[in-house]
Parts: structure tokens; C-alpha cells; sequence
């Protein structure tokens, strides 16, 4: 017994397998981990986009209050396949030179300049598989645009 073990001690032949038995499940999930973090990356970057898209169509329609915020909406929704819940357009206000932004323009002084901008609010969730086995959790996007169109 003592000349197997003696034996197999000064064996080499299966020293590759075990060394890939120890490297291989970490190579595949730094695979894995680099595939999810290009995905998440990914998505930002889309919803950049969508929003450098909205300033682009605000200002080419720049007509002020006719700027329809729904069509708006319609196109961020289908262009980055969002629900509406996650996908806010809204008009906003600025009376004279206040820093803060109203809903209405009714809620400024009749005489104060009304500067008219529109607002879009882009919200996204995505999970990476690794939250499946307990480590991390999910990533909130939120992505805010404001544009001036008078």
C-alpha cells in the first residue's frame, strides 16, 4: 500500500484536470460577471439615448405650448421598450427668473416672463443573475432630462 501511495505521489498525469477543476467555475463567472455588467452599462447608456432623443425632438419642435408631451411619451415608450410607469414627460414652468419649475403656468404673477420647459423622467430596473444566488441586489436606473423650449 505504502509503494501506491509512494506511487501516485510522484504521478504528474492527472495534475491538469485538477488544475482546471480549480480554475474553470472562476473563469466562467468572471465571464459571466463581465456579461452582466456590459448588459447593465448596456441600459444606461440606452436610456442616455433616449433621453439626448427627447432634447432632439423638443427642440426641432420647439413651438412651445403645442409640444404634445404624449407623443412624446408614445415614442421614449417604444423606442426603449418601457411601460408608461416608468416613462414621465411633463411640461413645466419657470415665472421670471424663480429657480424652481411649476406645473401651471396659471400659478405665475400675470405679469412675469413664463419660460416653458419639458421634462422627461426615465425609470428602469434591472436584476443581474447574481442576485439569484444571495450577493448584491437590483440596479435602479433613473435617468432626468429638462429642456427650455420658450
Amino acid at each position: 500500500m505504502t509503494s501506491f501511495l509512494a506511487r501516485l505521489r510522484r504521478s504528474i498525469a492527472g495534475s491538469v484536470v485538477v488544475e482546471t477543476a480549480i480554475v474553470a467555475p472562476v473563469l466562467v463567472l468572471l465571464a459571466l460577471g463581465t456579461f452582466d455588467i456590459s448588459r447593465m452599462v448596456g441600459r444606461q447608456s440606452d436610456l442616455q439615448t433616449g433621453a439626448t432623443e427627447v432634447q432632439s425632438i423638443v427642440l426641432a419642435v420647439a413651438n412651445g405650448t403645442a409640444t404634445d408631451v404624449n407623443t412624446i411619451q408614445s415614442v421614449l415608450m417604444s423606442t426603449l421598450s418601457l411601460p408608461s410607469n416608468k416613462v414621465a414627460v411633463v411640461k413645466m414652468f419657470r415665472c421670471g427668473t424663480n429657480s424652481t419649475l411649476v406645473a401651471a403656468s396659471s400659478s405665475c404673477n400675470s405679469n412675469a416672463v413664463i419660460s416653458t420647459y419639458v421634462q422627461v423622467t426615465l425609470t428602469d430596473t434591472y436584476t443581474p443573475m447574481w442576485t439569484n444566488f444571495g450577493v448584491g441586489r437590483p440596479m435602479n436606473y433613473r435617468v432626468q432630462r429638462t429642456v427650455q423650449i420658450s
